[in-house]
């Protein structure tokens, strides 16, 4: 799987919700306390999708989605 961006979680504004955990349970575990854990901060093609999605849902707004400078920007819907 080829990355196409990065991915990172704001702790500061994370609540703990878990969406983006369950969304993307290859890249992200949730900590003994129920916090989001990234272990590859590589985001594939692949799993764009559900990114996006993860980024769309979170309720405090703490999952971003980071595109190298030299990608072409992907509009969200």
């Amino acid at each position: 799987m080829k990355p196409i961006a990065k991915i990172a979680i704001n702790p500061i504004a994370c609540d703990g919700h878990g969406i983006c955990a369950e969304l993307l349970p290859e890249l992200i575990h949730l900590d003994d306390w129920g916090y989001p854990k990234i272990v590859h901060e590589d985001l594939p093609i692949e799993l764009l999708d559900h990114a996006r999605k993860a980024e769309r849902l979170c309720p405090t707004l703490a999952f971003l989605i980071h595109y190298p400078p030299s990608s072409q920007p992907i509009h969200r819907l």
